[in-house]
């Protein structure tokens, strides 16, 4: 069959196991693929899962429309973690059709094309740490880690990340510095992780802001925003909304009484609507319907508004490896409160000088309080988000980038 994009010119295979979601893995890859095309290479979008490039135009104004696509081949459905193990599959496929000088992955499930191509990876977190044993002493073991425990500690899902780590160790590549050309990660509490499995330090390279949050303008002072404390991202129990619906909404309610929590995420799959319908249920059930707002599967457009017209944004997950949605937020010059741990603590509130961190329910509902009431805290905090946030763009991210490629 004849393949238009096979007519000369370099190419370069952009992996990930599959881009039909607005997060940000899809985001930092999305990007990825454009500082591979500023190079000279036409990037060679790989997937498990057939995907509509098109939806990347409204989730973050990047257009992959102009990008071969290998796709398909595995669907798994409710095994997401498992299709995992076979992101391979759709590269290799790709290494027969374009010949490929480079593959830049975020998946460490590569083994079967180790020392075919060049590879370049980008770890969002290392999963040996999370599934391997060898490494469970460094406290990320999925029984051990806040961030996956409460996703995978119970049981039906515990038995299957059991049978998921006994598969893991036949398709991950091993110690990624001597496998792949270049090593990157995303923060530099990442990082640390990586070394202290590996030995050695990958270079960071902080995830950008989605091109389609545009500026703003001049934000919205502290008088003209609502007393409401936001937050964002996929409705998944690892975000620990319902601690938050359990811990902090009814103690900062007595606090505050005019404050309104809105909480924004995706629940287009079975599991994240699930999750969505059960805090809706307990928001009801515990009395707090007139002071919770839970919002779902909304446009960029709709995001932005609600993150430009609050005083707040909380950040609820332990452990976040970056944490795309305090990055946005901050964008929108809304001093962010996180909690002390991952790289939403160490990069983006860099260790309380541009956000507030705390350690337990009591520690946030005290930031919360202070930056709705308290004008002059809530203007400093602000100004600092805007000044991280600046240094996050798609254009830093993308020049950042090619020159990390360009070095090879």
């Amino acid at each position: 069959m004849y393949n238009p994009y096979v007519a000369g010119g370099l190419f370069c295979v952009v992996a990930h196991h599959f881009w039909d979601r607005p997060g940000g893995g899809e985001l930092v890859m999305a990007s990825l693929a454009v500082a591979a095309e500023r190079l000279g290479y036409t990037p060679v979008l790989t997937s498990l899962t057939k995907f509509r490039v098109e939806r990347y135009v409204d989730w973050f104004g990047i257009d992959l429309g102009r990008y071969p696509v290998v796709a398909g081949g595995i669907s798994l459905k409710s095994f997401g973690l498992y299709q995992r193990l076979f992101v391979w599959r759709p590269v290799k496929k790709a290494l027969e059709l374009y010949s490929p000088r480079l593959v830049v992955i975020d998946m460490p499930t590569y083994k079967p094309i180790v020392g075919k191509v060049p590879i370049v990876e980008y770890i969002h977190f290392p999963l040996d740490a999370t599934f391997n044993r060898r490494y469970r002493h460094l406290g990320f073991y999925y029984r051990d880690d806040p961030y996956t425990s409460e996703r995978y500690g119970k049981f039906p899902l515990n038995i299957y990340a059991a049978v998921y780590a006994r598969l893991y160790p036949i398709y991950a590549r091993g110690n990624p510095f001597e496998v792949a050309e270049l090593v990157l990660t995303n923060s530099r509490w990442t990082g640390e992780v990586v070394k202290a499995l590996y030995g050695e330090e990958p270079l960071v390279l902080n995830p950008p802001l989605p091109p389609n949050l545009g500026d703003p303008g001049q934000r919205a002072s502290f008088e003209e925003r609502e007393p409401c404390v936001v937050m964002l991202g996929r409705y998944s129990h690892e975000k620990r909304y319902h601690w938050v619906l359990e811990r902090v909404a009814p103690l900062i309610v007595k606090e505050v009484p005019e404050v309104r929590l809105v909480i924004m995420g995706d629940a287009s799959t079975p599991t994240s609507a699930s999750y969505y319908q059960s805090l809706a249920s307990f928001a009801e059930f515990r009395g707090l319907k007139n002071n919770v707002t839970l919002l779902k599967n909304l446009s960029r457009g709709e995001i932005n508004r609600v993150l430009s017209s609050c005083r707040v944004f909380l950040h609820a997950t332990i452990n976040e490896h970056w944490g795309i949605a305090v990055a946005e937020a901050m964008w929108h010059g809304v001093p962010v409160v996180v909690h002390k741990s991952g790289g939403a603590w160490t990069d983006l509130a860099q260790l309380g000088e541009a956000g507030i961190g705390y350690k337990d329910e009591g520690e946030a509902v005290e930031a919360l309080a202070r930056l709705l009431s308290d004008g002059k805290m809530w203007r400093h905090y602000s100004n600092k988000s805007l000044e991280k946030a600046r240094d996050l763009t798609f254009e830093k991210f993308v020049d950042r980038a090619t020159k990390l490629l360009s070095d090879l």
